[in-house]
């Protein structure tokens, strides 16, 4: 049986704070019994109130989860908590899986092995989806052009006062996108606040963030004489919906891809995972990122500290933001930490980004041996040979530079225009997730 996750990256899967401290109570043998697991599964039953135990299954190749609790949330404590065991070593090894477990794998199997009914079968009304297409891009014109507007009278009218108007000067004109049909102006908009509220030159910032936004807006209105790929861009960042059917038609890019760091953020009401691949021949990193909607989980099949064989496809566009195609193998164990690259390697891979998508917020690098350090003014950094680099305001990497110790380390980040935001710490054999 290949050995078993480790504790941190069990508890990476957890929804919530509350899910993790409730599985850390319930990692104990003592309310657990016929628990076991093969390469494939772990299974327990756990004692609970009520007269019967709660069972618990996880498929391990999803991960996947089963449990007769109550709880809403995936997976729920109890599937966390056997995990948690099973990772300390103290869920026995089985042949086969108890009889409650394999009734619920062979049911995963039957449906996977289920063909789907395809949608694709029925006729489709191809002048009315013409029509559908033409109504949402004028509905999305019409919007980017009262954002052209908007953008216009904060020049005009200057910014002053911005810094104190909160959310209730931005949601406005984010609630208007939003019915335009333009949801990625919307979001953008809603960033703006946390310019207009960073401190001491926050003036400039929030005019960079109006001037990428005026870009945009020009560039949407000039798509057709656009590159292909920059209008694939443009169109994303507007709010048009990219398909994962086109980005799987795209080349795929077969490595052994290390999952570097797994982080989770929140976005209007959606919920984010942002994955760190790093491709450990090819030396190429990217992110693969997911949501999901509040209270629903996220997609788990990806797991920090974990190498994977797969087929990887990129966005049109943007050769830094992808998705896992077909896979080759089952997930191993990352035994050794990738090499990275220089701060002034990083800086190049950053204008080559730009180049590509002038809107990215960060990217996936890996950086090191590097230090990691904090001066007097609680300000932190990254630092190299060949230059030093800021950690952006509002970030604390404490964990990192306590796991370095003062020694040059591997760090798995997202570089970015404010600076380096560390992720992952790699200290030999040991990644730590930050």
């Amino acid at each position: 049986m290949p050995p078993p996750w480790s504790t941190e990256q069990v508890l990476s899967l957890s929804p919530d704070a509350s899910s993790t401290a409730a599985a850390r109570k319930l990692a104990t043998p003592v309310p657990w019994g016929s628990t076991g697991a093969t390469d494939a599964a772990v299974w327990g039953l756990c004692a609970g109130s009520g007269k019967s135990p709660y069972v618990t299954v996880v498929d391990l190749t999803g991960p996947a989860y089963s449990c007769s609790c109550p709880s809403r949330k995936f997976p729920c404590k109890h599937a966390l908590a056997l995990l948690v065991l099973w990772s300390q070593g103290q869920v026995a090894a089985a042949v086969e899986p108890a009889e409650f477990a394999r009734t619920w794998l062979a049911g995963r199997a039957a449906r996977a092995a289920r063909p789907a009914t395809s949608a694709a079968a029925e006729p489709v009304d191809e002048a009315a989806a013409a029509r559908r297409v033409t109504a949402r891009a004028d509905r999305v014109a019409a919007g980017v052009a009262d954002l052209q507007r908007w953008l216009r009278d904060q020049v005009t009218h200057g910014l002053a006062g911005a810094d104190r108007a909160g959310y209730r000067h931005f949601e406005p004109v984010a609630g208007r996108l939003v019915d335009a049909q333009a949801p990625g102006l919307a979001d953008t908009v809603r960033t703006l606040p946390a310019a207009a509220a960073s401190g001491e030159g926050w003036p400039a910032r929030l005019l960079e963030e109006l001037a990428l936004l005026h870009l945009l807006t020009t560039a949407h209105a000039r798509l057709d004489e656009l590159p292909d790929g920059l209008a694939a861009v443009v169109r994303r960042r507007i709010g048009f919906p990219t398909r994962a059917a086109d980005v799987l038609a795209t080349p795929a890019h077969r490595d052994t891809w290390a999952v570097l760091s797994v982080h989770d953020s929140s976005q209007d009401r959606l919920s984010v995972r942002r994955v760190h691949l790093h491709g450990t021949t090819s030396a190429r990193d990217v992110a693969v990122v997911s949501f999901a909607a509040a209270g629903q989980p996220l997609d788990a099949s990806l797991m920090a500290g974990t190498t994977l064989d797969a087929d990887v496809h990129t966005y049109p566009g943007d050769p830094f933001r992808a998705l896992v195609g077909q896979r080759h193998g089952e997930p191993a164990r990352l035994t050794a930490p990738p090499a990275g690259v220089t701060l002034r390697d990083a800086a190049r891979r950053w204008a080559d980004a730009l180049t590509a998508d002038p809107w990215a917020a960060a990217i996936p690098v890996v950086l090191g041996p590097a230090l990691v350090g904090v001066d007097g003014h609680g300000a932190f950094w990254v630092q190299d040979d060949t230059g030093r680099l800021p950690v952006p305001l509002g970030v604390q990497p404490w964990t990192a530079l306590a796991v370095a110790g003062g020694r040059p380390v591997v760090l798995a980040v997202d570089y970015g225009a404010a600076g380096a935001t560390p992720r992952a710490v790699l200290a030999g054999e040991e990644l730590v997730a930050l």
